[in-house]
């Protein structure tokens, strides 16, 4: 199609002007975006204003038009905008501007090959999962009063939780039967309804026995079925309830860290992994799909060390 088609700009739009060498494709670009792919004027008015950024950039560097323009130069524009504080969503829709552009040069015949084809999409930060230390778990898991049959259900939840590394959901769906106390182990149906075996040490299994002896038979009700955690009521105990349970504990333990239920399971796998367990035997414990999503914890465990060496050895790293 021809590069001369007029292109419809939304009112106020305030994009940088592109050297002259590259607004000819950016301007046949953008016709075909609303001509032929019939995209919105405020999509079009987006990809006008990031392929000019890119085009000043790259006349900056020394690319005379978007025909000697190669994969190296589009990475330093990236780099350019990563130091300049952009957000990973921004540098992914503006590499996706420049993306359709080079598909579309192709198409065209105005450029024989993509020089984007081996570029990387950006990617997020993964921010490595807060868990409590051993010191914490501790005194969290002793905050309840286990002379109650509240205590001694609480405990037992949280034993299980931070001992087997359930989920939240899974504790409150568990039924009585799925758990063997004798020969530790529980049955675990998880995400997908995808069933798993995860040990439960012997302090949960005391704990849980301590309930079911001591705790259980004090909050059944008429009607209360098979779940092995009850509620006041006598139903099973609700993910809400175990929310509030999990805040209301950690501030009696004086804990200052946001504690969830989610955080305990973080502590299962990162403590394991501190203690020199297999991340393989953590996916599993933990009914992780990927293995990739275990390792996450291996990284703070690494964080961990790089703490502990910076701040204990004589010739740990500075912090200056």
């Amino acid at each position: 199609m021809g590069g001369a088609t007029t292109v419809k700009r939304p009112e106020g739009t305030d994009s940088p002007s592109p050297p002259p060498s590259f607004e000819k494709e950016i301007n046949a670009f953008l016709a075909w975006t609303q001509l032929e792919r019939g995209l919105a004027d405020n999509t079009t008015s987006s990809y006008e204003h990031d392929l000019a950024q890119c085009a000043c950039f790259l006349s900056k560097e020394g690319a005379k038009d978007w025909h000697s323009t190669q994969a190296d130069d589009i990475s330093a524009w990236v780099a350019s905008l990563t130091k300049g504080g952009y957000a990973v969503s921004s540098l992914s829709r503006k590499l996706s501007a420049v993306r359709m552009l080079a598909r579309y040069l192709v198409a065209e015949g105005i450029r024989p090959d993509d020089f984007t084809e081996l570029l990387i999409n950006p990617r997020k930060e993964r921010h490595l999962p807060e868990t409590l230390t051993i010191e914490e778990m501790e005194r969290f898991l002793e905050a309840p009063d286990t002379n109650l049959p509240l205590g001694k259900r609480d405990r037992a939840i949280f034993e299980l939780m931070y001992g087997s590394g359930l989920r939240v959901s899974e504790i409150c769906s568990l039924p009585m039967t799925a758990v063997d106390c004798d020969e530790g182990f529980a049955r675990v149906f998880g995400k997908g309804a995808k069933e798993r075996i995860v040990p439960v040490g012997k302090e949960a299994a005391l704990a849980i026995c301590n309930y079911l002896h001591g705790g259980r038979p004090r909050l059944t009700k008429d009607g209360t079925g098979g779940e092995l955690f009850l509620s006041m009521r006598g139903k099973g105990i609700s993910r809400k309830m175990v929310w509030v349970l999990v805040k209301d504990y950690s501030k009696r333990a004086g804990i200052e860290k946001n504690v969830t239920p989610h955080l305990l399971r973080h502590s299962f796998a990162t403590h394991l992994l501190m203690g020199g367990a297999d991340v393989r035997a953590v996916q599993e414990m933990l009914g992780h799909a990927d293995v990739g999503t275990t390792q996450i914890y291996t990284q703070v465990e690494s964080e961990r060390l790089l703490d502990d060496h910076a701040s204990f050895h004589p010739r740990g790293r500075t912090t200056s």
